[in-house]
């Protein structure tokens, strides 16, 4: 789990798939907002509270959370003066108590795959072993704050092979927090399409 301030009332938390493993969250969970979501988000506060002094009882806040269920989901949290009393996502008839966090909740979803690595070498490795397992030879690669970012669109291979190109990507890489969105105003393009037939074609 990480947390960082992006502002004086905004900051951002992110959490691998492995992180919500550990807390009973599986990826069809963080689709459908169930209660278990409230004690996440219970401690996400309590974390964020001990780690960076983000007071966040008694103030509305609008939340956004990403589920990215290649790498995990990030939740962005902004405090703001008092609105609406209404509580989007977590429902009115669930144990959160309105009195402590007022929530206007965003949820949204990408099945997108994205691993960020630190060395290129290991962009050419993964690349290798993706071809070879005959996994997928699409993809696009970026160059985004010094590392190496590859995306993968879920068109580029079978539905049953999502959890092997994880496992693979995993193996060299990162989970990442960064968008779609993000590597396409920040980022730039080295490779369009086909990133991992290209790389394993070039470097062999």
């Amino acid at each position: 789990m990480k947390i960082e301030r992006l502002g004086q009332d905004k900051i951002r938390i992110f959490l691998t798939y492995d992180d919500l493993l550990e807390r009973g969250i599986q990826k069809e969970d963080m689709l459908r907002e169930p209660p278990k979501l409230h004690d996440l988000f219970m401690e996400l506060m309590e974390q964020a509270y001990n780690e960076l002094g983000f007071e966040a009882s008694g103030r509305p806040l609008a939340v956004e959370v990403y589920a990215m269920p290649a790498q995990g989901m990030f939740v962005v949290v902004t405090r703001g003066k008092r609105g609406s009393d209404s509580v989007d996502g977590f429902g009115e008839e669930d144990d959160l108590d309105d009195d402590i966090y007022d929530l206007d909740v965003t949820m949204e979803h990408s099945d997108i795959i994205m691993y960020s690595f630190n060395d290129f070498e290991h962009v050419i490795s993964v690349c290798k072993s993706l071809k070879a397992s005959q996994l997928t030879e699409g993809g696009t690669l970026y160059s985004y704050n010094n590392k190496w970012i590859l995306s993968i669109e879920p068109s580029d291979i079978e539905a049953s092979s999502f959890n092997s190109v994880v496992a693979v990507l995993a193996e060299y890489g990162d989970a990442t927090s960064v968008t779609y969105a993000m590597l396409e105003e920040y980022g730039k393009v080295i490779m369009a399409e086909e990133a991992v037939s290209q790389i394993c074609t070039h470097f062999q």
